[in-house]
């Protein structure tokens, strides 16, 4: 009889938004897995459904959209939480970008696709000798599977060995990473951090890595590099057939097929 009352009441607010036009907010609670908790009902019912995401430590908070009727899915909206509530933050790839001084060993600028957004986030990898008989593998803001994934093609295919050492990934400003695009970067992170060569700050890079050693395309590849071109970057590796036919003013493109093209280019450097 209960659970009969609950879906007549959600049949009634349904009734009453579409009716009336107002627009009407549920809250509910989340699962340790950040899913909704409970049935999917109340999933189904409505148009939109909005994560609020944010971690203690940071004054950022960020509002994602899993599901939207009538617009982009992981649509993105940034704010800061001030002493007068939350501030949108209108250019967002700014506060995830460290700026450091000088070039520093571990760290790649990517282009994230969140929602109808591009957004530029920065990648930190660590890289240290292991003195524990199964070495760690610690990510934030990436999935740790997927970690263990790049790090068996890199030795496969690239053959870098690091088995022997702990690997820490982060994401910079609690962003979360959820897209293959990521793989590239993440591999050239801990690449610099392991051999303690710093890239150069204007350097960015986006791509999915394939098991088999490839650099695959990603989508929305032109609209990634406008955005990094609008903040300065001067170069790019991508994938090749993300390569636009026009170029980018201002930015030289740097198209790989493979990881080892990765590699090379990367030891060119240095």
């Amino acid at each position: 009889m209960a659970s009969l009352r609950c879906e007549k009441q959600r049949r009634g607010w349904v009734r009453f938004a579409k009716q009336t036009g107002t627009a009407l907010f549920l809250v509910g609670h989340v699962t340790k897995d950040g899913q909704l908790a409970g049935p999917r009902v109340l999933e189904h019912m409505v148009d939109t459904v909005l994560y609020f995401e944010g971690e203690g430590s940071s004054s950022y908070r960020v509002i994602r959209a899993i599901k939207n009727r009538f617009g982009a899915v992981n649509e993105l909206g940034v704010f800061a939480m001030t002493e007068h509530g939350l501030k949108e933050v209108s250019n967002p790839s700014a506060i995830f970008l460290s700026r450091h001084e000088k070039p520093v060993a571990g760290s790649v600028i990517t282009v994230t696709k969140e929602g109808s957004r591009p957004l530029l986030v920065e990648v930190q990898a660590l890289v240290d000798e292991s003195h524990l008989s199964n070495p760690r593998r610690v990510t934030l803001g990436l999935e740790q599977n997927r970690l263990s994934m790049l790090l068996a093609v890199l030795h496969r295919h690239g053959g870098i060995a690091s088995y022997g050492q702990d690997v820490f990934v982060n994401v910079v400003g609690g962003v979360r990473l959820t897209e293959t695009a990521a793989d590239l970067p993440v591999l050239m992170a801990i690449l610099s951090s392991l051999k303690d060569q710093a890239l150069a700050t204007d350097l960015l890079a986006f791509g999915e890595v394939g098991l088999a050693g490839e650099i695959r395309p990603v989508p929305n590849g032109q609209e990634r590099l406008k955005e990094a071109a609008k903040h300065g970057f001067k170069r790019a590796i991508i994938p090749l057939a993300n390569k636009p036919k026009k170029p980018i003013e201002g930015m030289m493109l740097i198209g790989v097929t493979r990881l080892s093209e990765v590699l090379e280019h990367l030891w060119h450097e240095h």
